[in-house]
């Protein structure tokens, strides 16, 4: 009979939160116990308690760590290059990020526990935009349009990605680069031939 090796306290929390990521992926938060986190991780209830404080504490710990890597990931893809460039990068990116983290992207994508002010798709969209959205005031103003608007147009661009991202996490085809080609060509071309000043829609 073999012992199992004793892990560090920093291979536990690891371990957990990699346990927590895919219960939390499967079942959302709500139907998730903390005694179903434990038997996943092999671990009695004080062990998780004492790492995270309680489920409460594993979902946030994980949520923020979706957080900050799709925000990078787009942040990184977006930093350089021309307008029409960053635009498909943004796509690609976000999409590239769906196909390779489809727990972290389930997790963001169910809803937030009862009563939590942030945390959850909501939030990271909101942080994509706005880093999005100062970008596109630089290009706007130096186009001659006005640059207030450009968080319209950033959290449509940032909104209709994450809402096709969440058709293909479970359709899987067609491939990333060719939705993104599709996305990126639909907001480029409405970016491309933006009018000056839209004239609101007149209503019957």
């Amino acid at each position: 009979m073999t012992s199992r090796k004793k892990l560090s306290a920093a291979e536990r929390r690891a371990q957990l939160i990699d346990v927590g990521r895919k219960a939390f992926a499967e079942k959302g938060f709500e139907a998730v116990s903390v005694e179903e986190l434990a038997e996943r991780g092999g671990v009695s209830k004080p062990i998780l308690y004492q790492h995270f404080g309680g489920k409460e504490g594993l979902y946030a710990v994980i949520v923020d760590r979706e957080m900050e890597r799709i925000v990078e990931i787009i942040t990184a893809a977006i930093s350089s290059g021309s307008p029409k460039d960053r635009v498909e990068r943004a796509a690609t990116s976000f999409l590239r990020y769906v196909a390779d983290n489809p727990d972290g992207f389930a997790v963001l994508s169910h809803d937030k526990p009862a009563g939590a002010e942030e945390g959850g798709l909501s939030s990271v969209l909101n942080e994509v935009a706005a880093r999005v959205g100062r970008i596109f005031a630089t290009e706007f103003k130096k186009a001659g349009f006005n640059p207030k608007f450009a968080p319209i147009y950033a959290h449509a661009l940032i909104g209709m990605v994450a809402f096709v991202g969440q058709w293909w996490v479970t359709e899987r085809k067609p491939s990333v680069e060719v939705v993104s080609s599709h996305i990126s060509a639909l907001a480029w071309m409405g970016l491309r031939h933006l009018p000056r000043k839209p004239r609101p829609i007149e209503t019957p």
